[in-house]
């Protein structure tokens, strides 16, 4: 049985067709043992290739490939990485499902075009950052706050080079939830230094940016 059902692939289809502006490249760091949902995840990322011909998607092997691993600094998986106009550093690790499906749709579509739906005087902001700034999304698939904060820092990442913004799926890396103190999601880390708990409005996570900047 198909993860992705029928009904939801056409309108997946016609999102893209309408949306959809130049290609986008998913890079995709699987294993065959000793990985929850990394079948699932590849299972999902395939599909959406099939339903558009502006998609390229390249599997690795995170214990063989180890010269892409390092190249795109690989510490987990199942992850996925998404490159549109340029090479952005909208990163997830962990399946995108449930309510995360829908923030992978929206990264794709604005990685093909090139620009993200953050307000103009955020996104001017953003390109003045000139530090280098990462940003963990902690999320459960059943969580219905956390694909909008994931979307924002991705969106982040479309802005400037410098940022990494990267969904993290709570429950299939446990050590990073104990280690982050996760008890409530979405739970946002940036740069290790600020903690940001709960959905924010824009120009309010750009200001805790701006905080972990500063310390």
């Amino acid at each position: 049985m198909s993860l992705i059902s029928e009904e939801d692939k056409k309108f997946i289809k016609e999102k893209f067709e309408k949306e959809m502006d130049g290609n986008v490249r998913i890079i995709y760091f699987t294993e065959h043992f000793n990985c929850q949902f990394c079948k699932e995840t590849r299972e999902i990322l395939e599909t959406l290739k099939e339903l558009s011909d502006k998609i390229e998607l390249e599997i690795y092997e995170f214990e063989n490939d180890k010269e892409m691993v390092a190249k795109y600094k690989i510490d987990k998986i199942p992850a996925t990485i998404i490159h549109g106009k340029r090479e952005y550093n909208i990163r997830y690790f962990g399946i995108p499902s449930g309510y995360e499906f829908s923030a992978l749709l929206e990264d794709i579509v604005n990685a093909s075009r090139g620009e993200s739906h953050l307000k103009e005087e955020v996104k001017e902001e953003i390109r003045k950052i000139d530090a280098d700034i990462h940003i963990q999304v902690f999320v459960t698939p059943t969580c219905p706050y956390c694909p909008q904060m994931v979307h924002n820092a991705h969106q982040m990442a479309i802005e400037n080079d410098k940022i990494t913004a990267d969904m993290v799926e709570a429950i299939e890396f446990p050590h990073l939830a104990q280690k982050y103190q996760v008890m409530g999601v979405p739970k946002t880390i940036i740069n290790e230094k600020v903690e940001v708990v709960g959905l924010v409005p824009e120009k309010v996570f750009l200001e805790e940016v701006r905080k972990a900047i500063e310390r």
